[in-house]
């Protein structure tokens, strides 16, 4: 009689099913969403999988994956196996002192094994850049081998080898016919873990890397800065992938042996010879596949390259590529989530030609020498610029910048639940124990400051301490009382679903968030936001600046500025795309065209070091209550 098994263990099954697996289900269902919605699904459609095709950012960073994968798994497959040999014949103390190193890389917490080998490579004046990954790839993934080897190596009995050299063999004959073939689960156990180590890796990846040198891992992460379905097409093939290895690697074996198992003749002799064809078959299409991925991805630089770095899901990809075929050239674009992390690659060492930063990080720029003066006479569609957006505080006399787009800051909020009422505290709102654990608070020190700055009274660029010190007493009740979620991009999805009643955003999300759910409102408060402006500029280090003019300049045409406006949300600053959108395409939607004439909104100023410092330490507390 079978045993039943009790409700517990059902449960227990069935939960992990559902954490584990709905996840992934529904991640393959909105692959195929017609809309950008991640939570709302409006229709089938497999637009994203052939964006995801035609995406040469994602073909490039699949190259290099995989190269980089194989590459770095036989490197440190060799090492780790040989290490582990190495270190069974060594002295105890030595063999220790060894063992306790390679723990090392291990234990650390990746991101401090990342910064180290960043530091290691600038130091050397390495460019980073495909070499750098590799080399960390193999780094960390040796040590890992050498734990896999070598308990097999300790437990295997060694006279074999010294047995096998009496009887006539050499020293590599002993190693290749004796001692590998007691070590092979070891090593397959020690080259699977590197392969999956060396695939999955993004810290590591993102710190080590250069320009125009992403791994599935980095893209997927710029992915995820803003709402773009793409990654769910990405994820859904690499779980078919998954899944097909699991098959070869599962089934294929099982049907083999039950083969296996009704012939004499086939369990005698073929096996061996069968193996040894599989083996080698591997081997070949393996380094096949490593060498293809790497000629691929070289052919895809070999062009003149503008290398452009841009905030998360700022520009439309399928204009970079229409760039690129008009001007036969390559752009390595890559993305950051915020100004100062941008500025951080900078100081690392990072090389690019063209940036996308906010207003006070391009005055930031300027003082500190990193850009370069345009050159107007190549800029033919100046003219097409937005007036207003010209010579602004940040860059008299707009001697560096080429404005983007802008906006300012401002509420957007669900007109069923929010009063009209209530909307007239400005942004006090945010503290109306009304809406406790309804709030979306963008996760940005600045404008954070910013709005309990202006609830206050004061300038938001303010460096008073004892200013500075009530708005953080102001961030702190509010976080206490309100239990509002800090968010950045994904606030836009969210609130178009109603997840929560009111969310701080940028007017140009709050155009699309509106565009998608006519239920939402927008508002920017009487005391006063921030007026911003993004500009592109061209840095110091730039080689191709006559390439790097051309693409500013595309995107100041009016119909790539409608093509980019579409695509983004923001207010363009393209003087007829932007009345495009206010008087038709976004007509009476009051995140499009929002009001900047308040006399109490300003620009954010470059902040002097010890005030980023205190408001830096103030923000990180705010955070940690």
């Amino acid at each position: 009689m079978k045993k039943k098994l009790s409700i517990g263990p059902k449960l227990y099954i069935a939960l992990l099913f559902v954490f584990f697996y709905l996840p992934i289900l529904v991640t393959m269902i909105f692959s195929f969403n017609s809309s950008k919605s991640l939570t709302k699904f409006t229709g089938f459609s497999l637009k994203w999988y052939q964006k995801l095709l035609t995406d040469n950012n994602i073909i490039a960073a699949v190259y290099v994956s995989i190269s980089i994968a194989i590459i770095a798994t036989a490197v440190s497959t060799i090492l780790g196996t040989m290490t582990a040999i190495g270190l069974s014949r060594s002295r105890k103390v030595l063999r220790e002192a060894i063992l306790n190193v390679n723990n090392m890389p291990i234990m650390n917490p990746e991101i401090v094994t990342a910064i180290g080998l960043m530091i290691l490579f600038t130091s050397a004046r390495m460019e980073r850049g495909y070499i750098t990954m590799l080399l960390a790839h193999i780094m960390f993934c040796t040590p890992y081998v050498i734990v896999s080897v070598y308990p097999k190596v300790r437990s295997m009995d060694h006279n074999l080898a010294n047995v096998a050299m009496d009887l006539g063999a050499t020293p590599f004959q002993a190693l290749t016919k004796v001692i590998i073939p007691i070590l092979k689960p070891g090593i397959y156990a020690g080259m699977l873990l590197a392969f999956t180590m060396s695939i999955d890796d993004f810290v590591i990846s993102y710190f080590v890397t250069g320009n125009g040198v992403s791994n599935i891992s980095i893209v997927v992460y710029n992915m995820t800065k803003r709402t773009n379905p793409t990654i769910n097409a990405l994820s859904t093939l690499l779980i078919l992938v998954v899944v097909i290895v699991l098959v070869i690697v599962n089934v294929i074996p099982s049907i083999v042996k039950k083969r296996k198992d009704k012939s004499i003749v086939m369990e005698s002799t073929k096996p061996k010879f069968y193996k040894k064809i599989a083996g080698s078959v591997a081997f070949v299409v393996m380094v096949a596949i490593a060498i293809f991925c790497v000629v691929k991805f070289s052919t895809i630089n070999n062009k003149p390259v503008l290398r452009v770095f841009n905030s998360g899901e700022y520009m439309d990809s399928n204009l970079i590529e229409k760039f690129e075929k008009e001007n036969d050239c390559d752009v390595v674009y890559e993305t950051f989530d915020s100004n100062e992390s941008m500025y951080t690659k900078l100081q690392s060492g990072s090389v690019y030609d063209v940036l996308v930063p906010s207003d006070y990080m391009i005055e930031r720029l300027i003082k500190e020498d990193y850009l370069q003066p345009v050159d107007w006479s190549k800029i033919t569609n100046k003219d097409k610029i937005v007036p207003k957006l010209l010579n602004n505080n940040f860059d008299k006399g707009s001697k560096y910048a080429v404005p983007y787009y802008w906006g300012t800051v401002g509420i957007v909020y669900n007109k069923k639940t929010v009063s009209k009422e209530d909307l007239q505290e400005g942004w006090n709102i945010l503290k109306n124990k009304k809406y406790s654990g309804k709030i979306y608070m963008y996760d940005s020190e600045r404008d954070s400051f910013m709005i309990a700055l202006k609830a206050l009274g004061y300038s938001m660029n303010t460096t008073n301490k004892s200013e500075l010190q009530q708005a953080y007493e102001w961030l702190v009740e509010q976080n206490k009382t309100m239990k509002p979620v800090y968010v950045g991009d994904d606030v836009m999805d969210n609130m178009i679903s109603g997840n929560k009643d009111m969310a701080v955003v940028y007017s140009g999300d709050g155009a699309y968030i509106i565009s998608e759910n006519s239920n939402m409102g927008f508002v920017v408060p009487e005391q006063g936001s921030n007026n911003w402006i993004d500009g592109m500029v061209i840095t110091k280090s730039c080689k191709n600046t006559e390439l790097a003019h051309k693409f500013i300049n595309f995107f100041l045409q009016k119909d790539v500025a409608i093509q980019n406006t579409a695509y983004i949300g923001y207010d363009s600053a393209v003087k007829s795309v932007y009345e495009y959108y206010r008087d038709e395409e976004y007509a009476g939607n009051p995140g499009c065209a929002p009001d900047t004439s308040n006399p109490k909104s300003e620009e954010f100023k470059y902040q002097e070091q010890k005030i980023k410092e205190y408001c830096a330490s103030l923000w990180t507390k705010v955070k940690s209550d």
